[in-house]
């Protein structure tokens, strides 16, 4: 058995600790600010006897976040919902690796649907970039995130690293607890959906066996999350203009601030989750003796074909696609007023970009990439 203490620095709080945390956020100044943001209706007092009623993370996520995030999607969505047909069966854990598109949302979001689907939450790797404050350190904790160290050295990297697949393997085969990472570090700013081989390489530094064994011991299910609008979209086609304009432009932790709070209160239309098979079976099948790089870019791909072809497309899909391409090849998928109001949507987001050098024609076209990749990913994986 695995002592578990050696994950202290990276895993979520033990429920023997949620007392403590919890006595923590209670008492910091800037949580007392958010508490009240977030719940209005609540006061801090009573926040505090409620939260000190939880006996367990769970309990505590089904107190604060279940209903935050329950309210946020009934006014900021036109649905979230998950398509069922592949959810691996109860009580058996997996390691949902899917694309990015919202810093709390996708997560968050998979957690509403796992309860309203009477199962247990999952666990959430998260960057420690966005641990920016002592009290998201805590936050985060306590819902369940174990911790991704970033921006280190290269053995502390690879220490890190072997650290995490360590966990990432205790989890699934120990603790019998799903969990949920990113397909690659950070989101695909373009929404080209593409599975980083270096998370797969992480993930085989734990467990035994060879790289096929140790990779279907966390019995990886391939998981696409389609928004129908990104609320980010324009500040992601800003980062790419200030790139472009200076190509050393790197992210402030305010733009990460900024990008947090947009993704929550912005617009994202209708949501889908639509899990794979485990890949196992696929997995199973590879030939292991293949050389490490061949076979890592082999099971890439099977991932990144699973996303893909799991895409829910929407009619700004298809009318981005058209645009980008000056064609009317897809017009039978959306109507007049679909690609109106997709234009003046466009409009309206670019009017947001604060640049004393807009270049409002390189804007649009990257925001046109953002919805048509999607579409080309999916047409190419179903070809």
């Amino acid at each position: 058995m695995t002592n578990a203490s050696e994950f202290e620095k990276i895993s979520p709080i033990d429920d023997s600790q949620l007392q403590t945390y919890v006595d923590k956020l209670i008492a910091d100044p800037t949580f007392q600010k958010i508490e009240q943001m977030f719940f209005p209706t609540l006061p801090l007092d009573a926040f505090a006897k409620i939260a000190r009623s939880c006996k367990t993370k769970l309990e505590f996520q089904k107190a604060f976040c279940y209903p935050f995030l329950k309210k946020l999607i009934k006014e900021r969505t036109d649905g979230v919902k998950i398509d069922t047909t592949n959810l691996c069966p109860d009580e058996t854990p997996c390691t949902y690796v899917s694309n990015h598109r919202d810093i709390l949302l996708d997560s968050g979001f998979l957690d509403v649907l796992m309860v309203d689907c009477n199962r247990d939450t999952v666990e959430i790797a998260i960057g420690d970039n966005l641990l920016i404050y002592p009290w998201i350190d805590w936050f985060v904790r306590i819902n369940k995130s174990f911790i991704v160290r970033r921006q280190l050295g290269m053995r502390q990297m690879l220490e890190s690293s072997i650290l995490l697949s360590r966990y990432m393997h205790y989890c699934i085969n120990e603790k019998r607890q799903s969990i949920w990472i990113a397909q690659r570090e950070g989101r695909a700013k373009d929404s080209n959906d593409l599975t980083q081989e270096g998370v797969l390489k992480m993930f085989t530094m734990g467990g035994d066996g060879d790289i096929i064994d140790r990779l279907m011991q966390l019995n990886i299910v391939p998981l696409t999350i389609s928004y129908e609008y990104d609320p980010c979209d324009y500040l992601k086609a800003k980062e790419f203009q200030q790139k472009l304009d200076s190509p050393e432009f790197k992210k402030s932790q305010q733009d990460d601030l900024l990008n947090m709070a947009t993704g929550v209160n912005g617009y994202k239309g209708r949501v889908v989750y639509r899990p794979a098979q485990s890949l196992n079976k696929k997995l199973a099948v590879i030939d292991r003796s293949l050389p490490k790089a061949e076979l890592f870019t082999q099971i890439t791909k099977l991932i990144d074909r699973d996303i893909h072809s799991n895409y829910e497309i929407y009619p700004v899909n298809y009318v981005a696609l058209d645009q980008l391409d000056n064609t009317t090849h897809f017009t039978d998928n959306y109507s007049e007023a679909d690609k109106a109001g997709f234009n003046d949507y466009l409009d309206k987001q670019i009017a947001k970009i604060d640049l004393e050098q807009r270049n409002d024609t390189f804007l649009r076209t990257k925001m046109l990439e953002m919805y048509a990749n999607p579409l080309r990913n999916y047409l190419k994986a179903k070809s």
